[in-house]
């Protein structure tokens, strides 16, 4: 089986890789467009099992079409398409329309909003910028007081050559410069 190059390339040139065989390239598209399924299956509140067949099917279904899609850089908006198709007809042939939305109250969706990986990218990139605003022993100390698992703050003195009581402190100051640059960029921004 040979490697797909193109797993972070356009929707076409997935789809064409894909059609063609390459089981890299339909892995990245799986991976790329399934959340979007599951959360048009999810906006019709079926059961798992049945959001779970609208999915499955929806992928069928492309399989089915790998060449007749006439433009495949539209391949997102094809797919939500037969997506909802599916969960038409699902409601349609197991006669749940009235049963999905008469016995389910309004019930939260436990799954994370649709923009929430957009808003904690942008809440990331602005973090990053205003820690590389800082000096050089702040931004050290946060790097290594953030890593995963946390060092132990004799670690931290050794790694700086600082007095173990100073850490404290260094970092609440470090912290304080750090919310200052993100509280000003906030309100350069202006509001949203």
């Amino acid at each position: 089986m040979r490697q797909s190059l193109l797993v972070d390339g356009s929707n076409g040139e997935l789809l064409a890789a894909a059609a063609a065989g390459d089981q890299a390239a339909w892995d990245a598209m799986v991976q790329r467009h399934t959340s979007l399924l599951w959360s048009i299956a999810r906006s019709y509140r079926l059961g798992s099992a049945d959001a779970a067949d609208v999915v499955q099917t929806t992928w069928l279904r492309l399989v089915e079409h790998l060449d007749k899609i006439a433009d495949p850089e539209r391949v997102p908006g094809w797919l939500a398409t037969t997506a909802r198709r599916e969960c038409i007809h699902l409601i349609r042939r197991t006669d749940r329309h009235a049963e999905a939305f008469a016995e389910l109250p309004d019930l939260p969706d436990d799954g994370p909003a649709l923009d929430a990986a957009l808003l904690r990218g942008e809440r990331d990139a602005a973090l990053w910028r205003a820690l590389a605003r800082l000096d050089e022993l702040c931004q050290r100390l946060l790097r290594i007081l953030m890593s995963d698992p946390p060092p132990s703050y004799a670690d931290v003195a050794a790694a700086l050559g600082m007095k173990i009581g100073s850490i404290g402190p260094t970092r609440a100051r470090c912290l304080a410069k750090l919310r200052a640059l993100l509280q000003s960029h906030e309100q350069a921004a202006g509001p949203a």
